[in-house]
């Protein structure tokens, strides 16, 4: 019998980044009203990928705790 490694379960959004809080940012999701504070995944630390105010970005969210989250991309 093999084990397969499942990904966590985590629901893939696009939102704009509001306002950076140390070394965190709140990311307001399209199409709700909902404001999520995120930090970034480990690859955009390692590439040193900036992110600032104002930016398009991909954010994962558990569906356990919708209130953080992980910026995994920042759109163009």
């Amino acid at each position: 019998m093999s084990e397969e490694k499942v990904k966590e379960d985590v629901i893939e959004l696009p939102g704009t980044v509001i306002e950076e809080v140390r070394g965190a940012f709140r990311v307001k999701l399209e199409g709700m009203e909902h404001i999520v504070l995120c930090r970034l995944a480990g690859k955009m630390r390692k590439f040193r990928i900036r992110v600032v105010p104002g930016d398009h970005v991909t954010v994962e969210v558990s569906p356990y705790d919708m209130t953080r989250g992980r910026i995994t991309y920042r759109d163009k």
